[in-house]
C-alpha cells in the first residue's frame, strides 16, 4: 500500500441517519400516537408516504410507497399531515450538534449527513466515541433517536448506519471492510437501485465477491461511468470526500417501474417521490435551482429528456410539481410504455441563509 493509499484508509467517516425521523417527530409532539403506525404524508389517491414509522415498518410500509398500497397493508394507518417547518427546524438543531465536532459536514437531506471527524474539534481518536456522543446529544436536545455508521470511507458508514437501526450504532474498520463487502448482496449497495440490481444479477452478480471477480474493463462496458465507483466498492474503497457546503452541479432521482406506464397519472404518481427527493435535498443544502429536466426511458430503452429554465429559482416544491407537469403532459400519449422516468434540477446556486422556503407536499 502506498502512503496515499495509507492515509486515506485512515480517515475516520461518521454516517447519521435519523430514525424514522418525520414520523418520529410527529410522536414526540403528539403522545397519542407513540407506539402506532404513523405515516406523514396524505392519504389522498395521488398521495405518498413521505415517512412511515417503526410501528408502520412491521406491515410493509415505508417511504416513498403509495398511500392507498400503504392503508391495504395496514388498515389501521394513522396519516398525519407533514410540518416541514417543524422538520427543518429540527434539522438544524441537528447539523448544530455536528458543527460541536467538525467542520466537515455533508448533509444528503434533512435527516441524513457525513462527518469527516479525522480531525475533530474535541481533539477525540475514537470515531465510535464521538458518534456515540453525537447520539446521545441529538437524543437529550431533540428527544430523537438517531443512527450511526463509523468506517474509513463514505460508502461503509452508509452502510453501518444501517446494521443496528433503530437507536444504534455499528463500525466496519479497514480491517474486517473487504470481507465485509464481498459477504454483502449487491441490491444492499447504496448507488446500486432496482434497475442496476437486477442487471447485475442477469450478469451474474449476486454479492460483492461477484463483483470483485469482474474486470474493470467488463465493469466499464456494462456500467459506463459507474464501472469504475463499482471496482472500486467490490474491494471496500471510496476515495470520495466528504463535502461541506458544496453546490453540485446538478441534483436528480430516477425510477424503474416493475410494469411499464402507458398513462399520465401513473407517471405523474411515480414522478413525486422524485421529485419529493430532490427538493429535499436543495432544502437540506439551502440550495436554488432554475433548471427541471425530465428524463423518461421507454419499454426498448430508447430515451429522451425535456428541460425547461425559469428566470429565477423555484421558490416552492408546488412550482417544481408545475414545472414537472408541463414536460410531462405532451408526450402522453406515448409512443411505447414507459419503464423509467427521472427529474433532475441544474443551475443550483447557493441561498442565503433562512432564503430557502418551507418544504412542503403538494399531494
Amino acid at each position: 500500500m502506498t502512503s496515499d493509499e495509507g492515509s486515506k484508509r485512515a480517515r475516520k467517516i461518521v454516517h447519521v441517519d435519523m430514525d424514522a425521523f418525520y414520523a418520529s417527530v410527529e410522536q414526540r409532539d403528539n403522545p397519542e400516537l407513540r407506539g402506532l403506525p404513523v405515516a406523514v404524508g396524505y392519504p389522498a389517491a395521488r398521495g405518498v408516504v413521505a415517512a412511515a414509522s417503526y410501528e408502520a415498518r412491521k406491515f410493509g410500509v415505508h417511504s416513498a410507497m403509495p398511500s392507498v398500497t400503504a392503508k391495504r397493508k395496514c388498515p389501521d394507518l394513522i396519516f398525519v399531515k407533514p410540518r416541514f417547518d417543524v422538520y427543518k427546524a429540527v434539522s438544524l438543531q441537528i447539523r448544530a450538534i455536528f458543527a460541536e465536532y467538525t467542520p466537515m459536514i455533508e448533509p444528503l437531506s434533512l435527516d441524513e449527513a457525513y462527518l469527516d471527524v479525522t480531525e475533530n474539534l474535541k481533539g477525540m481518536e475514537i470515531a465510535t466515541e464521538i458518534a456515540a456522543e453525537i447520539r446521545a446529544k441529538i437524543k437529550q436536545v431533540t428527544g430523537l433517536n438517531a443512527s450511526a455508521g463509523i468506517s474509513y470511507n463514505k460508502f461503509l458508514a452508509k452502510i453501518a448506519s444501517d446494521l443496528n437501526k433503530p437507536n444504534g450504532q455499528a463500525v466496519i474498520t479497514p480491517k474486517n471492510g473487504p470481507a465485509f463487502v464481498e459477504a454483502l448482496p449487491v441490491k444492499k449497495f447504496h448507488g446500486v437501485g432496482p434497475a442496476t440490481a437486477e442487471k447485475m444479477h442477469r450478469l451474474g452478480i449476486e454479492t460483492g465477491a461477484d463483483l470483485k471477480d469482474k474486470t474493470l474493463e467488463f465493469l466499464v462496458e456494462h456500467f459506463g461511468k459507474s464501472g469504475p465507483y463499482f471496482f472500486g466498492i467490490a474491494r471496500g474503497i471510496d476515495n470520495r470526500e466528504v463535502k461541506p457546503d458544496r453546490v453540485r452541479k446538478s441534483v436528480g432521482a430516477e425510477d424503474t417501474f416493475s410494469e411499464d406506464i402507458h398513462s399520465f397519472e401513473p407517471a405523474r404518481e411515480g414522478l413525486q417521490p422524485l421529485i419529493e427527493k430532490v427538493w429535499g435535498y436543495c432544502e437540506a443544502n439551502e440550495i436554488g435551482a432554475k433548471t427541471v429536466t425530465l428524463k423518461v426511458k421507454y419499454a426498448d430503452f430508447s430515451q429522451i429528456t425535456r428541460s425547461k429554465t425559469v428566470t429565477a429559482p423555484l421558490q416552492t416544491i408546488g412550482e417544481l410539481e408545475e414545472v414537472v407537469g408541463l414536460l410531462l403532459a405532451p408526450i402522453f400519449p406515448p409512443r411505447r410504455g414507459i419503464r423509467l422516468l427521472g427529474v433532475s434540477l441544474s443551475s443550483l446556486e447557493r441561498q442565503t441563509s433562512g432564503a430557502m422556503p418551507q418544504l412542503r407536499l403538494a399531494l
